[in-house]
């Protein structure tokens, strides 16, 4: 019995009429296709909810690379020497970072204040994550400052208003409190809500007003091309071309713990995802049983006409791969297209739970909470972990037919004529 023979007979059982066998394979393969969708969709939101999170804290936050220089070296060279050394980087900002009390009209409250040059706020990633809520989204007075919204709305602040930042200063006679009054100019949200409440921004010439130079170090944020690629060989590109008495960072030393939990959920939700494609590859071996019980004269034809164990055995095991192969194609198809328009999906049905939950109490509903999750998710689609699902969904359905496709290749072809 030639192989191609058995791929044939496999694909008649298929796709061959309902009263050859087809209705248990078929159901085998919806029960797949089943399986793999909300993997797909937990994939494509997981993915995208990282990396629209990473990119925020990347874009707004640490930066792709950071360097900090406690030698107070001149710190124009400095980026002078990295872009001419460097030619991979993109943008150099100083900041100076320190811990202050913010007092609003509202009360007051803890924060990281940045003192950043503005250019910052003009680099097209960081520009297109910030939303301005009201104001304008950059420093450019030394007495401006620009807060989170989620921030302004604690302390109770407009554009306009005037606030009260006091933060520690070094003095000869030893440390004291120093507070600055600032104007609020611009309210600005990056769509995350705990990032929008440390939001506390001025530039760099106003960090001066706040920081002492020998009390904070300056930091160099640096941004390359691609954060997620060659961000190590980078960052010994720049220790080479700075020497010692640096410290260097990439955002994955910086963020690894937050980004290791994340990667953590996310394998988590997978795994137990992971778990209904076995449930369903079951069924496949069942499907397998039924049409060898059903098939049982077809198996002592092909018998008498000389086909082998194996041959028999293929028969079934090609029958399962397609199987799942058709079951994985059409799950992952319509996985990838709810997971593609989730946001549109989310807000419609926020629409209508919220209409329908005005004729009770009117209040709003909210499937994904601001104050936990982004506003709006990032479309990530990994193609490498898509390929992975669709190996494994086609390898559990062979490996679940295995048993019952093997008793089928043994069965003796005498006995089941008899039986038929």
């Amino acid at each position: 019995m030639k192989k191609n023979t058995s791929f044939f007979i496999a694909i008649r059982y298929l796709w061959g009429r309902a009263h050859e066998g087809v209705r248990y394979l078929r159901g085998a393969a919806a029960g797949i296709a089943v399986s793999l969708i909300p993997i797909m969709v937990t994939l494509i939101v997981a993915d995208g909810m990282i990396r629209g999170i990473i990119d925020r804290y990347l874009e707004l936050g640490t930066g792709h690379i950071q360097i900090t220089d406690n030698s107070q070296n001149n710190e124009d060279e400095i980026k002078k020497l990295l872009i001419e050394n460097v030619y991979e980087i993109k943008g150099i900002w100083f900041e100076k970072k320190g811990m202050g009390i913010i007092a609003g009209l509202n009360g007051k409250t803890g924060v990281t204040v940045r003192a950043i040059e503005s250019s910052f706020w003009d680099d097209l990633k960081s520009a297109s994550l910030l939303k301005i809520i009201d104001g304008v989204n950059k420093p450019l007075l030394n007495s401006d400052i620009i807060l989170g919204e989620t921030l302004a709305d604690n302390i109770g602040v407009q554009v306009g208003d005037d606030i009260r930042l006091m933060t520690i200063r070094s003095r000869e006679s030893g440390v004291a409190p120093g507070i600055n009054k600032f104007t609020v100019k611009g309210i600005i949200s990056c769509g995350y809500n705990e990032l929008d409440a440390l939001l506390c921004i001025t530039n760099w010439e106003g960090g001066k007003r706040i920081f002492s130079s020998d009390q904070i170090p300056t930091n160099y944020l640096v941004k390359i091309d691609d954060p997620y690629k060659n961000t190590e060989k980078i960052e010994i590109e720049i220790l080479e071309a700075l020497g010692s008495g640096y410290k260097i960072e990439t955002w994955k030393e910086m963020l690894q713990s937050q980004y290791t939990s994340y990667e953590t959920t996310r394998q988590l939700l997978l795994f137990i995802m992971a778990l209904v494609v076995v449930v369903a590859a079951v069924n496949v071996s069942s499907a397998t049983s039924m049409l060898v019980l059903e098939r049982q004269r077809d198996i002592a034809v092909l018998k008498v006409s000389g086909a082998s164990v194996k041959g028999i055995t293929a028969v079934f095991i090609w029958g399962s791969f397609l199987t799942g192969l058709t079951g994985s194609i059409i799950g992952i198809s319509i996985g990838l297209l709810l997971g593609y328009n989730i946001n549109i999906i989310i807000r419609s049905l926020e629409n209508v739970l919220s209409a329908i939950s005005g004729f009770f109490n009117g209040t709003e509903v909210k499937i994904l909470d601001p104050g936990f999750y982004l506003e709006t998710i990032p479309i990530v689609i990994d193609w490498n972990a898509v390929l992975v699902i669709a190996l494994f969904a086609i390898l559990c359905s062979v490996a679940a037919s295995w048993i019952p496709a093997r008793k089928a290749g043994k069965l003796k072809p005498m006995e089941l004529l008899r039986k038929t």
